[in-house]
């Protein structure tokens, strides 16, 4: 049997978040709004890079899934904001005694392209997740044309989280 050392004072979480594009709404990627000509139909405002985060998170403190919480069947949270969805985790981690040491996030989208908006995506993320820009990554990809994602039908986001025992 394993023991409850030291090694388990560092914790790896992953998520994933995947959602199809909607003309009409907004596109919102870590709580920033993307001008783009569709948004991501979701419950909430469909924000794939949030919900990824969430899931990496939780997962990382082991307190189950983004639907525990946020459950999608829930009349009271349609159309929230994903940015309360993530301080709401990042306070109930903080509560069980975990911090934020890094995140790794990709965004999968064909368009619109990214690159412009990573530093304030970033700059977002920090501030709701209350920790410093040089610990969370961002990065974008395509899937050169294939799938859903690259006939231009949705986006999605894989996202890890490393969080640490406070003490």
């Amino acid at each position: 049997m394993i023991s409850d050392n030291n090694n388990s004072n560092l914790r790896t979480g992953i998520g994933f978040d995947a959602h199809k594009l909607k003309s009409g709404i907004p596109l919102i990627l870590g709580g920033v709004h993307i001008p783009y000509g569709q948004g991501l139909h979701g419950h909430s405002d469909g924000d794939v890079l949030i919900h990824s985060i969430i899931d990496a998170l939780l997962g990382a403190v082991n307190l189950g899934d983004i639907g525990k919480y946020f459950p999608s069947e829930d009349p009271n949270i349609k159309g929230i904001d994903s940015k309360i969805m993530l301080k709401t985790v990042v306070n109930e981690i903080n509560n069980h005694n975990w911090q934020i040491n890094f995140i790794d996030t990709t965004i999968v989208a064909e368009a619109p392209k990214l690159s412009e908006f990573i530093n304030n995506i970033k700059n977002s993320l920090s501030n709701n997740m209350n920790i410093p820009t040089h610990l969370i990554s961002i990065k974008s990809k395509t899937t050169d044309g294939m799938g859903f994602i690259g006939k231009g039908e949705g986006i999605s986001a894989l996202s890890v989280a490393t969080v640490q025992k406070i003490k």
